[in-house]
């Protein structure tokens, strides 16, 4: 009986050493060097794994930049700092980078809009938004339950009177907020612009407008009256084209329910 154990664990520990040194010769001969050009342009980047540069994450884009030529001023978290850096590493030509940052298109606060039932689930958007589109009046309307302040990973997204805020200043335009976002309200803007419409209801003007007081009622006004044909009123909503806003401010002027906003 003693002998079946010993010899049964004499087995199983020479399956183990056989196992062990295959590996560690597989590990050895098969073993592929990372280019250390990849591994230097990685250490440049910030490590959001947003992918707002096109890629799966940081990893994907260092290889990008560095295997494939990929454009270095892609990373909207990383900034001009993490361009330059890459830049004078490869020593080829500084790439601006475009600042983006998050906006929400709502402005419909506690005083402004209403209840059309009582949610009494789990404090989070998406678990809100899947019971008959939320409780909110407004089905197009920000939840303000927080899953978008969960996600950003630079604390810039904070709640106000039951709807979702950017701090602008903090706020690294990674994309991760929009991305959790169940209502699709939450836009990617370059920092530089100054204008934004703080709306996302898509129902004809005066439906929207009984629902909150803040909504944009589609008159087009601010679509005809800009000069750079930049906004555009689609679904009873206007839309800003930021490759073409030249932030004359004219859209917010002539807008009658003053929900294009200036910052």
């Amino acid at each position: 009986m003693i002998i079946d154990i010993l010899t049964a664990f004499a087995v199983v520990a020479l399956i183990g050493l056989v196992a062990g040194v295959l590996l560690a010769l597989a590990s050895h001969f098969l073993f592929v060097k990372e280019d250390e050009t990849v591994q230097k342009v990685r250490e440049c980047l910030p490590g959001v794994n947003c992918g707002a540069c096109g890629y799966a994450g940081c990893d994907d884009y260092a290889k990008a930049i560095a295997l494939d030529g990929a454009k270095t001023n892609l990373c909207s978290p990383g900034g001009d700092a993490a361009s330059a850096s890459i830049c004078e590493l490869l020593g080829v030509e500084f790439q601006d980078v475009v600042e983006m940052m998050a906006y929400v298109r709502c402005d419909g606060n506690c005083e402004v809009t209403s209840k059309a039932s009582v949610y009494d689930g789990i404090t989070s958007c998406s678990a809100a938004s899947m019971l008959y589109g939320g409780p909110n009046s407004c089905k197009y309307g920000c939840l303000g339950c927080g899953d978008c302040a969960e996600a950003c990973p630079s604390n810039a997204i904070y709640i106000k009177d039951g709807i979702a805020k950017v701090d602008s200043s903090k706020c690294m335009g990674c994309g991760l907020c929009a991305t959790v976002c169940p209502k699709h309200i939450i836009e990617i803007i370059p920092q530089a612009s100054n204008v934004a419409v703080k709306c996302s209801n898509k129902d004809k003007g005066g439906v929207a407008r009984k629902l909150c007081k803040n909504a944009c009622i589609g008159c087009k006004k601010c679509e005809l009256n800009c000069p750079q044909k930049a906004i555009t009123v689609k679904d009873n909503l206007a839309s800003i084209d930021y490759s073409k806003c030249t932030g004359c401010k004219v859209c917010a002027e002539n807008c009658p329910t003053h929900c294009i906003e200036l910052y």
